[in-house]
């Protein structure tokens, strides 16, 4: 009786942990994200950005996983072009060590090129700090696959472009932007689109 116990809980963890769900909805204080444990990437993430104070800097922080749900992990990023890409960016919640750390939760890394991770996405995230200095965001982040999604050899999919929404607030105004996840060949201000309002919506 009690083997077929042991056996029983162990097919049955086994199981569990083979059961990847296609979304999964999580909220923090920091950001709400729409996960796909399937992709091992985020749906879309959405945050605000509102002028906080820089009163701490990421130092030597890292990436880390989650208890419940199933991410990508260090290895999915090891000796390749890929970068763990904020999609809630660490510098606009730099105001306390606790907002800035949550900002690193795999949940919130998109597998980007390294090019643009550091070059135009990281501009436009700039640029929102200098906006929300006049009036709170809300910025949507959006991110798309291949049909089938390709994959590092790891498991972990690669999108194949990310749309980002800036809602200003006050003036209820958008500006919406589209990336392709590779080494970019324009400015993001040419990467400007119109800003659909069936786009805004959320899944």
């Amino acid at each position: 009786m009690r083997l077929f116990v042991i056996i029983f809980v162990f097919i049955s963890q086994t199981l569990f942990a083979q059961a990847k769900r296609e979304s999964v909805l999580v909220e923090t204080p920091v950001f709400t994200v729409m996960y796909s444990e399937t992709l091992e990437q985020p749906l879309w993430i959405k945050y605000r950005s509102t002028n906080r104070p820089t009163n701490v800097n990421r130092g030597h922080m890292n990436f880390y996983k989650e208890k419940n749900v199933h991410t990508s992990d260090d290895a999915d990023y090891k000796a390749n072009i890929w970068d763990k890409g904020h999609g809630a960016p660490a510098a606009t919640f730099s105001d306390d060590e606790v907002n800035l750390k949550q900002t690193f939760s795999y949940l919130n890394s998109i597998m980007q090129d390294q090019y643009l991770n550091r070059g135009e996405w990281r501009f436009l995230e700039e640029q929102e700090r200098k906006w929300d200095d006049e009036e709170p965001l809300t910025v949507i982040i959006k991110t798309y696959f291949d049909n089938p999604a390709k994959r590092v050899p790891t498991g972990a999919a690669i999108p194949s472009h990310m749309e980002k929404h800036i809602h200003f607030e006050k003036s209820n105004k958008w500006k919406c932007y589209v990336f392709l996840n590779e080494k970019p060949k324009f400015k993001f201000t040419e990467l400007e689109m119109l800003c659909s309002p069936e786009k805004h919506k959320l899944n």
